[in-house]
């Protein structure tokens, strides 16, 4: 019997890597995470994914057909590496990813953005399968974002379009960028646990201060309804400007949908985008396999195209 073909999909994250296999109707198979040895640069990096690709292959009746790699920081996709990434990693930026992996497995391979990677696997296989034109927010400890434009990522000039988190507009707190009044700092896990603190003097991860809104906490209502409102008015920039149809958001903040969402829903309500329409809101369905399923189906999608 033939083996499966399968694509590999790797999730580099500054604490935990994750690895997953999908077939070529892009269902997951398998996956596995592992530890990321953020600091010891880009080999060790890949080692360690690649020692979790040879034994997910090695347990499965598969043959690899391509890799995608799903990563923070800006990403050179045309040269197949990192070109900036925060402190959390040492020796990755700049590392020649995609010729590390093309050498050991002989298959094709690709490095993006992460959250180019969430939106496109959501577009592909998850919430937004079947639609054409959309913004992915991704709210976790900063805020990301992405675009899908006529049925395909669109990177813009330097590989950075659809990053709404650093859209000025938003008031005057700092943001961890240096600059102040970015979407950021009303909508991401850091900002939410800030703002909390300011409020009432205690700290609190996002999740349960969440927690803390469901019980009728007033204060926790009032930064996640501050948070919905300013999530809307980013929306509504993308909506004017790109006459988007629909907008994917996940992340570890996106647990807290039921009151994300109906803030985001009476903002837009109040003041419509001008079209007279709201595009589609809709939560994420891959959840944390999401940037692992992207790059895989973004690896899929190269292979077919050739």
């Amino acid at each position: 019997m033939t083996p499966t073909p399968v694509f590999a999909g790797i999730d580099v994250g500054g604490t935990t890597t994750q690895v997953v296999l999908v077939d070529d109707r892009l269902r997951m198979l398998a996956h596995s995470t592992t530890h990321t040895p953020a600091l010891e640069g880009g080999r060790a990096i890949l080692d360690a994914a690649s020692a979790l690709i040879d034994d997910l292959l090695g347990a499965n009746d598969v043959v690899l057909a391509g890799i995608g790699v799903g990563s923070a920081g800006v990403v050179d996709a045309a040269a197949g590496r990192v070109a900036v990434v925060s402190d959390s990693f040492s020796g990755w930026a700049g590392f020649e990813a995609r010729d590390y992996l093309e050498a050991r497995y002989a298959v094709d391979s690709l490095i993006a953005n992460d959250v180019n990677a969430f939106l496109a696997g959501e577009m592909i296989a998850g919430a937004g399968a079947g639609r054409d034109n959309a913004l992915g927010i991704t709210l976790g400890t900063g805020v990301g974002g992405a675009l899908w434009l006529d049925g395909r990522l669109f990177a813009g000039a330097t590989g950075a379009a659809g990053e709404i988190g650093h859209a000025p507009g938003f008031g005057d707190l700092p943001c961890t960028c240096g600059q102040r009044g970015h979407l950021e700092t009303l909508a991401s896990g850091r900002s939410i646990r800030g703002l909390y603190e300011a409020a009432t003097g205690t700290r609190h991860s996002a999740a349960h201060i969440a927690a803390l809104a469901a019980d009728g906490d007033r204060e926790a209502q009032r930064i996640f309804r501050e948070a919905g409102e300013g999530l809307a008015r980013a929306i509504l920039v993308a909506t004017a400007l790109l006459d988007i149809d629909t907008v994917v958001i996940g992340g570890g903040v996106s647990n807290a949908w039921s009151l994300l969402h109906p803030a985001i829903e009476a903002a837009l309500a109040v003041e419509p985008p001008v079209r007279g329409t709201a595009p589609l809101i809709v939560r994420g369905t891959l959840g944390d396999s999401a940037v692992a399923q992207g790059a895989a189906a973004l690896a899929y999608a190269a292979r077919a195209t050739v």
